[in-house]
């Protein structure tokens, strides 16, 4: 058999594709042979809204370079595929097409708005699952999920049950992040901060009753929103700050509203920051809750849902917060209150979805106990039954369960989880449901074969960022619900980010879209590229030039096994998997590539296994480029014994084709099934790895 002249990826990969999935390889409980040993991945669930951006590219290419080899080592490989019903995000873009027919979702009422997501979730929702095909995805697609699939709503329902009935899952009024856009609560983890440029300023809130040896008539406040002023009800300052402490128990009158509010000491107060004296606003402000409930305040809400002024604000009822920030600073300039201005910059908390400000407000929400989940996720990792790769990762993760808050789990959107209590309409928060993908996915809480198969899974693979948001809540959920730690290793990616070194944004215009890399280049191509650049950095700066390195290199792989298909005389000589030529009939060149090839083996086993992508990619180009094309095919044109070099070139072309496959499958592939090998397998994809 020989290969065409030149390598034409659109013309290999689909055809190759189909191959596979007709093979059913892909399925575990279809592979070939005995397979006692399971290796299983679950894929990060995309949203249903997502499509491919080079981040997924990244996380797929690295996932299938483990489950190929793995398969290759004769593992019952399942790498678990399915997508998030992500309610925020689904839900904003639906309401983004009914406005364009000029209609919102209470047009439409609650039950046909369910409806019409069902309908574009049909249409749209599985966009980046062919995607993952299309670079390669070796996942099994029969076993795809969903979360709002039948199965997986009971899942989530049992686990609510769960905690409700050992009294961790309770309803309470707290101040919580509310976005008045999306017009739901969201947690901590669901906030994007930006640095923003605006001011400082330094209110006088002046002292009730004068006494003997007053230096001062006032405290001064600094703030950066004043107009939450209208809802203050204590000033407060740090226990140990000495400045106050003939302060601490008297009152103040606030200005505009003309109340009594006291002056209180408490640790949560920064000395450093402005005066040392800050306003109390506990409606509107999360640390200013906690202190309200240490030394019970009072609670006045002056900003409602829709991140209006409410009535409690009197001079700026209806007014919307910069409009009453204006009025509020104008009359308190009229009252010569004001001290001083700073310029100051500070983060803002924005919506992760919708990128609308955060306003914190009361609300009653349903939230879970974190005290006892916490502690089980810290022990988890220190135990070692869980290892973040890189270690470094650990700090990030126990950071925030070591501080972590009762977890708010409650939405006020219409399309998720709704929380199975009579009468209750809001639904859970996504990431509730998938803290439970390792095992829900595998037919918790039914006792599955699959779930006694495949749970533990083995490998997580996913990004820095949320560690937390699913991460530590997938870890503490597999050890309440299984008793038994979810996965054993977490593989934190590196972020990629633009040439520049910043993030990368489609609308921005500075993202890159993979699939138009696969289709410039070829999959192969880009994922080599991809896998050449994962040499444990935390950060990616993207460069299409290792794509364009990555072609090349395919074409140097297809280019030396045509020639070596060339050498072989007619279509009856074929050779085994293993090498059967006597020591004493090798040319020193010959021994040279067969030790170099088993170094080469050994070193490409071992980084695998370490998860040092990048250095087993460098490692494979070198010898093939170098020790195998530029060396060895070049001697053996001049080599007497022409068959033995024959099969020592069809022998180690084999391997490397071996060794790459997980690499660049599609390739491989196409070359495996034109090579003349006694008892060849159907694919190279099932094909022994190499030792």
């Amino acid at each position: 058999m020989t290969l065409d002249k030149a390598y034409i990826p659109e013309e290999v990969e689909n055809k190759i594709y189909q191959l596979w999935q007709k093979s059913g390889f892909f399925n575990p409980d279809k592979l070939p042979g005995k397979r006692t040993k399971s290796f299983t991945i679950v894929i990060p669930p995309p949203n249903v809204t997502g499509e491919l951006h080079m981040g997924h590219a990244l996380n797929a290419t690295l996932q299938d370079i483990l489950i190929r080899k793995k398969r290759m080592e004769g593992f019952k490989t399942l790498w678990l595929p399915g997508t998030d019903h992500a309610g925020i995000a689904t839900q904003n873009v639906v309401e983004r097409e009914l406005r364009k027919e000029g209609k919102s979702r209470f047009d439409l009422g609650r039950d046909k708005f369910i409806e019409r997501i069902w309908q574009w979730r049909e249409k749209y929702g599985n966009i980046i699952l062919n995607q993952f095909k299309k670079l390669g995805a070796s996942c099994d697609w029969s076993r795809t999920r969903f979360t709002m699939d039948e199965g997986y709503v009971k899942a989530v329902e049992t686990a609510f049950l769960h905690y409700h009935k050992k009294g961790w899952v309770y309803r309470g009024e707290r101040v919580v992040n509310w976005c008045p856009r999306c017009q739901t609560s969201l947690s901590d983890l669901e906030l994007e901060y930006k640095e923003e440029k605006g001011k400082l300023w330094y209110l006088r809130y002046p002292l009730k009753e004068q006494k003997t040896g007053d230096r001062e008539q006032q405290i001064i406040v600094a703030t950066t929103r004043p107009e939450t002023m209208l809802g203050d009800t204590a000033v407060a300052v740090n226990p140990k700050d000495k400045r106050y402490k003939n302060l601490v128990g008297r009152t103040v009158i606030l200005p505009i509203q003309n109340k009594e509010i006291p002056i209180i000491e408490d640790r949560a107060v920064d000395p450093k920051f402005g005066t040392g004296a800050v306003k109390v606003t506990p409606a509107h402000d999360i640390t200013d809750w906690e202190i309200k409930e240490r030394h019970d305040l009072k609670l006045v809400k002056i900003i409602n849902e829709r991140g209006l002024m409410g009535k409690e604000s009197k001079i700026c009822d209806g007014l919307k917060t910069l409009e009453c920030r204006e009025k509020v600073l104008e009359e308190l300039l009229k009252q010569n209150l004001i001290e001083k201005t700073e310029d100051y910059t500070h983060s803002l908390p924005y919506c992760y979805r919708c990128h609308s400000l955060i306003e914190p407000i009361p609300s009653k929400q349903w939230f879970l106990r974190m005290d006892v989940l916490a502690n089980d996720a810290i022990k988890s990792v220190k135990s070692g039954k869980v290892k973040f790769i890189p270690k470094r990762f650990e700090k990030i993760y126990f950071d925030w369960l070591k501080n972590i808050k009762d977890w708010c789990i409650s939405r006020q959107i219409w399309w998720g989880h709704r929380i199975p209590i009579a009468g209750e309409t809001d639904v859970l928060d996504t990431w509730f449901s998938s803290a439970l993908w390792p095992f829900a996915t595998l037919g918790w809480p039914e006792t599955t074969k699959d779930l006694k198969t495949f749970y533990p899974t083995n490998v997580l693979s996913t990004a820095r960022d949320i560690i937390n948001l699913w991460v530590a809540r997938m870890i503490f959920s597999g050890a309440e619900f299984m008793k038994k730690v979810p996965f054993s290793v977490v593989l934190i990616h590196p972020t990629v980010l633009t040439k520049d070194g910043k993030r990368m944004s489609k609308s921005l215009g500075t993202g890159v879209d993979p699939i138009a890399l696969c289709e410039k280049y070829g999959a192969d191509a880009t994922r080599f590229g991809i896998a050449w650049q994962l040499m444990g950095g935390q950060d990616i700066k993207f460069v299409e030039d290792n794509i364009m390195m990555g072609k090349k290199f395919c074409n140097k792989i297809w280019n030396a096994s045509r020639f070596v298909l060339m050498q072989i005389p007619n279509s009856k000589f074929q050779i085994k998997s293993k090498l059967q030529i006597s020591n004493s009939k090798l040319t020193a060149a010959d021994k040279k590539i067969l030790k170099t090839l088993e170094k080469t083996v050994k070193s490409t086993t071992k980084d695998l296994e370490t998860f040092q992508f990048g250095k087993a990619a460098r490692a494979l180009y070198d010898f093939f480029w170098h020790d195998f094309c530029d060396v060895y095919i070049e001697k053996s044109k001049s080599q007497k014994d022409k068959k033995n070099a024959q099969k020592i070139l069809l022998y180690v072309l084999l391997n490397s084709l071996k060794l790459l496959h997980p690499f660049i499958p599609f390739i491989t592939e196409e070359i495996y099934q034109k090579l003349p090998i006694k008892n060849k397998k159907e694919c190279l994809m099932v094909e022994d790895w190499p030792n």
